[in-house]
Formats: structure tokens, sequence, C-alpha cells
């Protein structure tokens, strides 16, 4: 039984009902002297209270989106630790389709050298009489830590809710990408680090994975990225550090745009790869940034969209801000902010249209920003 499954939750709720029927039916009926009957009882109110918490703790669970599976809450893949990457050779890759029609594909990248899962999902616009050779604008969605690319599909609403807008016409039929942010089970924050080049893997392998096998858009307003908390951190950093690569990235709640000193230790390297140092250094960089967050949440303050609306000043990078009154650091409150993210990232990235296909996208000319300063 999967951890996420509703039938999981159900069974929880009904082993506790159970256990609390039973205390209350065998509490004067356990026979024997005290010293035997007090821990039998005691024994049946710790069990009460274990289903309670573990009812509590699945939901939890479910509504963050934090472990998509026993594997991931346990540390394991298939018997082995989170840091063991196996797979395909690199740039080998061949997608599956899953009952719930994402096509899912576990890809070595040809320049990071990491490894992990890549889910596509494409609107049914892209299947449609006639639209065989019209290409779609991609929207990266990235999950936050812990959490698994799963975590978008079972907890975060998706793709229904981009769905919905869609019909709307509040927002494009993107196809959507959604890939593990932390090969090997490592955080970096979206950062090349010695040994473990995640941005490399995010804006270089996957795009270019991507774009040979579905029909992109070729440019950057073809390309763009949405995240929560540190998936949202990295939204706010990757377009401002590969311009050619992404053209927009939605961030919803993001950690501190200053960077977690306990992600990356080195206080140079953290900072180059913070978004309000990049913002600073931008360049005229043609590139647009949705940042929100909540009045309450003490993880993403509303204090610090200011401080980055005022670096972002003179540097030519659009910036939009939506600041909701009330809202914790969960799903509930980013599924809120889809309506204004979706809608917001339809203005600045492509329809779906014409195009001629780019061989090898993700990699001639899209350098990072930091390995063009002076």
């Amino acid at each position: 039984m999967e951890l996420t499954s509703t039938s999981f939750l159900v069974t929880l709720v009904v082993v506790t009902a159970l256990a609390m029927l039973a205390a209350l039916l065998l509490w004067n009926r356990v026979p024997g002297p005290a010293w035997v009957r007090w821990p039998a009882r005691l024994l049946m109110l710790g069990l009460c209270q274990l289903t309670a918490i573990c009812v509590v703790a699945t939901w939890i669970n479910g509504s963050y989106g934090l472990y998509a599976s026993w594997d991931d809450l346990l540390g394991t893949e298939n018997g082995q630790g989170p840091s063991v990457m196996t797979g395909p050779p690199p740039g080998r890759a061949k997608f599956t389709l899953g009952s719930d029609g994402t096509r899912s594909t576990y890809f070595r990248g040809t320049h990071s050298k990491l490894a992990g899962q890549v889910i596509v999902w494409t609107p049914p616009e892209y299947d449609a009489p006639g639209a065989e050779k019209t290409r779609f604008p991609v929207l990266t969605l990235l999950h936050g830590f812990p959490g698994t690319p799963r975590s978008w599909f079972e907890a975060g609403s998706m793709p229904g809710a981009l769905q919905q807008l869609v019909q709307l016409g509040a927002a494009h039929p993107f196809i959507l990408v959604v890939p593990e942010m932390y090969p090997g089970g490592v955080n970096t924050d979206c950062s090349d680090t010695p040994g473990h080049k995640v941005a490399t893997w995010l804006a270089d392998d996957v795009p270019a994975l991507v774009a040979r096998n579905f029909r992109t858009l070729p440019e950057p307003k073809g390309w763009g990225l949405m995240g929560y908390s540190t998936g949202a951190f990295c939204a706010a950093k990757l377009p401002l550090q590969y311009p050619k690569v992404f053209a927009a990235g939605a961030a919803l709640d993001p950690d501190p745009l200053t960077g977690d000193p306990e992600v990356l230790a080195d206080p140079v390297l953290r900072e180059r790869n913070s978004p309000l140092w990049l913002v600073r250094h931008a360049r005229k960089a043609d590139v647009g940034l949705f940042l929100a967050t909540s009045a309450q949440d003490k993880d993403s303050p509303p204090q610090q969209l200011d401080v980055f609306v005022k670096a972002a000043a003179g540097t030519g990078v659009r910036v939009k801000t939506l600041v909701r009154p009330a809202g914790g650091h969960n799903f509930q409150t980013w599924a809120g902010m889809y309506p204004d993210a979706l809608g917001w990232l339809s203005t600045e990235l492509s329809p779906p249209g014409g195009g001629r296909a780019v061989e090898g996208r993700g990699r001639t000319g899209r350098g990072p920003l930091d390995d063009r300063r002076n």
C-alpha cells in the first residue's frame, strides 16, 4: 500500500477508530489484579495515541508532499541508499507512459553526469488533430525539499489546476516538465558544486532531453519555471543564471533569497548562487520573475520581496510580486497562487505556435551568469 494513497490514509483512520472503540469496550473488562489491568489500559491508550499520530502525520505528508513513497521516507531506493545513482548511460532515455497520462524516465545527464527521474505531461492540445507541427511552451515545475517530482501531481493539483485555467483562457497550454531536484539525495539549492552540478542538470541536461523528445518552442521565450519553497528559490535563480535558456520564473513562497548557510557553507559560493546577488548583476537580462508569498509565512517573509525589487531596479529584470494576506507554507496556499502565477507566466512566455527545432538546446551559448563575470 503506497504511502501517499487514499486507501492507506483511510486504513489508518479505521484502525484508529477501532483502537478507540476497543479501549472503551475493554477498559473495565481487563482481567487480573491491578498491576496487570493498569499496564493493559496504558497500552490501549498508547495504541490510540500512536494510531492518531500516524493519521495526522500521513495527512500532513500528503498536504505538503514531503515524502512520495516508502523508499523516500526510509531513505532507500530498491534497497540502496539515496546517494547511489544507477541507470542508463549518459544521454540515453526511454519514456514510459503512466496511467495518469504522464511520461516518465530515469535519465543521466550528459554534462552534469547526474541521474534522476524526469516526468513530462503534454496538454490535450498537443495531440489534437491538426497540431502535429505545433510547438508548445515548456513550464518546468520545481518541488521543495524534501520532496519528489510526484509531489506536484499527488499534492499540488497538477495538471488539473493548469487545465482549468487553460479552459478559461487564463493560461497557455504548457508542456509540464517535473525533474528530480536533488539527484543523489543532495540539496545544493540548484547550484553547481564540486562533483554535483545540479544547475547544469536542470538548465542544460533536462531541457536538452525534453527538446529532443517533444515538440517544444526553441527560444527562451518558450521556457519558464515555477517552484515552491526551495523550488521557488531555484525558479528565481535559474532564469538569472541562464537567461538564454529560461525567460521567466515564478517563485511561490521562496526560501530566503540570500541563500541558506546550511545548504552551501561556502559564503562566496552561496552568495554567487543567490537570486539577490544574481539580480544585482543581471546585466540587462531579458528575464521576468514573479515572486509570491503570504503575510503569515515566516519561512518566506514579505520583506525579502521588497529588498529584491529594489535590487532589480535598473537591471532590466521585470519583477512582479504578490503578497497574500493569509496562508501557511503549504500546497493550499500555493494552489491559491496558481491563477496569478500561471496567468503572469502566460504573458511572459510565448503561446503554442510554429518554430524550428534547435539541436542541442540547453548547451551552446547558455553558460551561467557568474561564468561571465569580470
